[in-house]
């Protein structure tokens, strides 16, 4: 489970600033079907990508810490939880969106609880005196 939870914290943050870095380069063109949503939208996008790019330094941080701290993989995937809790939300107010957006929302509702779950796994393997998985 240790290295479940290493592997699952270091792929998110990766994940994370790669698709934020994708939103600050591209704008309007890295959302399927919003390329003539305007500058508005386009000037948000790419702060809220760059904000994303925050959030995947944060799970990055937490990878990195030994033991992986326990409260923070629950606040992030509490945040990611959030964002699929969101999109819920506009599917309720505005209907089904573009297709990819669906399957965003199906791992953003499905990835918090296995984090919820593994969170204290390295915590509890040391207090238990049970080898831990080198970082790396």
């Amino acid at each position: 489970m240790v290295r479940a939870l290493r592997v699952l914290t270091r792929s998110m943050g990766w994940a994370c600033v790669a698709i934020g870095l994708l939103h600050v380069a591209l704008g309007n063109a890295a959302v399927p079907g919003a390329g003539s949503a305007g500058a508005t939208v386009d000037s948000w996008g790419r702060f809220m990508g760059a904000a994303f790019v925050g959030y995947g330094l944060a799970w990055l941080w937490a990878a990195r810490r030994r033991p992986i701290p326990a409260p923070a993989v629950r606040w992030l995937a509490g945040v990611f939880l959030l964002g699929g809790v969101a999109r819920l939300l506009s599917l309720a107010v505005h209907g089904w969106p573009q297709w990819f957006q669906i399957a965003l929302a199906a791992i953003e509702l499905g990835m918090p609880p296995v984090f919820f779950w593994l969170a204290d796994a390295e915590e509890r393997a040391l207090r238990g005196n049970a080898e831990v998985v080198p970082a790396g």
